[in-house]
Parts: structure tokens; C-alpha cells; sequence
């Protein structure tokens, strides 16, 4: 029982790693694809359909190895849930576009309470006292040291609000088709990505031209632009196959909280690999929302114990219970032989 907890606490510490690891590096590799000082690469809704296509084959190879099953899921929800997927990609990219940068921020960091009210709405999920103490030191050192200047629009609100909604949905309904379906986080993705890399390469020129107004076709392609692409495209496979991991293993809150770690790790590689600069302000924001991460880790851990600590009195009552019952049973019933092959009557 104990080897099994270590080895639990190994596969989720496995999938973190994977999960901040390769967010980062698709980061960074997308920021040298697509800054004017890269390649210039201004087409992110068709990457992110190039994401989801070699995801795709991914998937389709390893179920024709064996290495996966493929399980049933209605092919309705499968479309569902890439429309809402869909739109939380257009949204966050017309977000950006349509914004500030503060108020894009400020927008995401939104996600983590529009995450626990939604969960309460549908799922009926309540949270104690210190995880939501610890989600609000979370989202002040982030806001700290990412948010600057904050100007909003009509267009931009509007397409912020679609984002973080979206965004949201999308990852509550990951953990409940897993929970649902009883299906693995690759097999899920698997079956979700050919729907979700269809529609973005249908469309994604078209929402990528009314961002840019640039077409893709027009692109001059270089062979470093072909590198960062299919490294970009390789980084995504581990993003998202993690993605769908943690918030199986965890939930679309902790996901969203742990997930800020992410934005740590981006302004520390933007300043050693890029010299962006860091102030004053960035270092305390991110050291309040470390702070924030450890406190939410311990709170989630503490709450986990509690509802252990509660199943197992119930669980011994019942069974105190159930004993009584027998006993009851086997006293005042009249013990009868039963020959092989017949049955009580």
C-alpha cells in the first residue's frame, strides 16, 4: 500500500514536470518563431491546428501499435467539447489582439475563481477556507508580476469573457469525460485531437487573416522556420498529453494554480535567454505567488486527509453495522442443508 502511494506521488510529480517543462519550452520556441526578430511565424490559430494534427498521429500510431485502447465516447461530445476547445484557443488569440496585455493578464488570472464557481455549479464542489485563501495569494503574485498597463474595450471584454469561459469549460469537462467514460487522458486526446486539428486548419487562416491580415499561403517559409515548427509541434504532443493528465489526476483548479508556476519559470527564461528585464516587482510577484502554490499544495493535501479521515469512520461504522445486522440474522434464522446445485427457495 505504501510502495503504491510512493508510486502514485511519483507518476503525479512526473506529469507536473512534463506538464512545466514542456509549456515553457513551446514557449520559447513559439517566441522565436513567431517574434518580428524571429521568423516572424504571425499564424498562431494554424500552428496550434499543426499542434493538433501531429497530436493526432500520435495517437492514431499508437493505437494501431497497441500501445493505447481505443473506448467509446458519443461522437457528440467529442464534437462539443472541440467547439468549446476551439473557442477558448480564437478567444484567448482575439483577446490578445483586442487588448492590453494587463487586462490579457488579468483575464487569465480570472480563470482560476470562474474555474471554482463553475465546478461548484455543475459538479456541486465545494472548497475549504485555506484552498481558497491560498487561490487569492496565487492570483496576487501573478497579478504583481505580470500585470502592468490595463485598458479594455467593448470588443476586447467581450472576447475575454468567451475566452475565460470557454477556457474553463474545456478543462472541467477533460476530468469529467475521463470520470465519466472511464477513459485514459492520451486515449481522450486522441479521439478529441483529428476533430479539434480539422476545424483549426479549416478555419485557422481565416481567424489567423483577421488578426494579422496576413494569409499563411503568402508566408515565405525558411528551413529555421521549418525546425521551430516541428519542434514547436513536437512540444505540443507532451503539453497537451500532460495537460490531459494532471487535470485527470488532479482537477482543472490545481491545474489552473500549480499551472502558474509555468508563468514563473517563462519571466526567469525570458530573462537569462533573452535578456528581457526583471524588476523589483516581477521577483516579489513571483515569490508571493510561490508562496501561494506551496500554501495551496499543503491546503489540498490537509482537505485530502480530512475526507480520507471521514470515508474511513463511515466506513468502519457501516461496517460495525453491517456485523450487528449478521449476527441479528444468524440468530434468529433457522440454519437449513442445502444440497449441491439447489437452491433456496
Amino acid at each position: 500500500m505504501e510502495a503504491e502511494k510512493k508510486s502514485s506521488s511519483v507518476s503525479d510529480v512526473g506529469a507536473w514536470a512534463m506538464n512545466v517543462v514542456s509549456s515553457v519550452g513551446i514557449i520559447m520556441a513559439n517566441k522565436q518563431l513567431m517574434s518580428p526578430n524571429g521568423y516572424a511565424f504571425s499564424f498562431a490559430t494554424t500552428l496550434t491546428g499543426f499542434h493538433f494534427a501531429v497530436t493526432a498521429l500520435v495517437g492514431l500510431v499508437s493505437n494501431a501499435t497497441g500501445y493505447s485502447a481505443s473506448k467509446h465516447v458519443p461522437l457528440w461530445e467529442l464534437f462539443w467539447f472541440s467547439i468549446v476547445a476551439n473557442m477558448s484557443i480564437t478567444g484567448m488569440n482575439f483577446s490578445l489582439m483586442l487588448n492590453s496585455v494587463g487586462f490579457y493578464q488579468i483575464s487569465k488570472l480570472s480563470m482560476i475563481p470562474v474555474v471554482c464557481v463553475m465546478e461548484w455549479i455543475l459538479h456541486n464542489k465545494h472548497y475549504s477556507r485555506e484552498v481558497k485563501m491560498s487561490v487569492v495569494v496565487v492570483v496576487v503574485g501573478v497579478g504583481v508580476c505580470t500585470v502592468t498597463d490595463v485598458k479594455v474595450n467593448a470588443k476586447g471584454f467581450l472576447c475575454a469573457c468567451v475566452a475565460v469561459l470557454s477556457t474553463s469549460l474545456q478543462q472541467i469537462s477533460i476530468g469529467s469525460l475521463q470520470k465519466k467514460y472511464s477513459i485514459g487522458s492520451f486515449e481522450l486526446l486522441s479521439k478529441t485531437a483529428p476533430i479539434q486539428a480539422l476545424s483549426l486548419l479549416l478555419l485557422g487562416p481565416f481567424v489567423d487573416y483577421s488578426l494579422g491580415g496576413k494569409f499563411i499561403v503568402n508566408y515565405k517559409i525558411s528551413s529555421g522556420a521549418i525546425f521551430f515548427i516541428l519542434l514547436s509541434c513536437c512540444l505540443a504532443v507532451f503539453c497537451n498529453v500532460s495537460q490531459y493528465l494532471c487535470i485527470g489526476r488532479f482537477s482543472a483548479v490545481s491545474f489552473q494554480v500549480l499551472g502558474h508556476m509555468k508563468t514563473v519559470c517563462v519571466l526567469t527564461l525570458g530573462w537569462l535567454l533573452f535578456d528581457s528585464e526583471l524588476t523589483f516587482k516581477n521577483i516579489m510577484g513571483m515569490i508571493i505567488a510561490v508562496v501561494g502554490m506551496i500554501i495551496y499544495s499543503w491546503a489540498v493535501e490537509v482537505e485530502k486527509q480530512a475526507t480520507n479521515k471521514a470515508a474511513s469512520q463511515i466506513k468502519n461504522s457501516l461496517t460495525e453495522e453491517e456485523i450487528r445486522l449478521l449476527k441479528e440474522g444468524v440468530e434468529s434464522t433457522p440454519f437449513k442443508d442445502v444440497e449441491p446445485g439447489e437452491s433456496k427457495g
